[in-house]
């Protein structure tokens, strides 16, 4: 007798979060694999490898930010005081889409090779879109927390 996992069901095991630097909160890879609707078929290790490179580049990309925010005595992003537009906790819900919206974009990209068959080739190019929506997201969420327009216009 022979046991069958059908790929994409199979349970993912729970991993620690993904440690960061204090001002920002910790990442939890299972509610981005809840988040983005991961299946089983993505492992812990290359989940918490494609967390922690996404949490370097919105870090690096933050880093004014933060220090701006340091330097006015505000230690953790919870402790920033937000805009009276704004919902309690934006912060912390656009650098956690940020992370996720790298996070993905990422291992979009690193799957697409996993065929190399001219069906696989036409697959990964179909993810090049999705791929350039997450990275546009994550974009667009260190705009917001940053104050920034989404976009920027010059003349060539």
């Amino acid at each position: 007798m022979s046991s069958f996992v059908s790929a994409g069901t199979t349970t993912a095991a729970t991993a620690e979060p993904v440690t960061n630097n204090g001002f920002w909160p910790d990442i939890d890879p299972a509610a981005f694999r809840e988040n983005h609707r991961l299946d089983g078929t993505i492992t812990p290790a290359r989940i918490e490898g494609a967390l922690l490179a996404a949490i370097a580049t919105v870090n690096r990309t933050l880093r004014d930010w933060q220090a701006r925010q340091i330097d006015a005595g505000h230690a953790t992003v919870d402790a920033v005081p937000v805009p009276i537009w704004q919902a309690p906790g934006v912060y912390l819900g656009l650098y956690q889409r940020a992370v996720f919206s790298m996070a993905h974009a990422s291992l979009i990209e690193r799957y697409a090779d996993y065929d190399a068959t001219n069906s696989g080739r036409e697959r990964s190019e179909s993810l090049i879109e999705p791929a350039d929506s997450y990275r546009r997201d994550a974009v667009w969420a260190i705009s917001e927390i940053e104050g920034r327009p989404h976009c920027t216009v010059e003349l060539i």
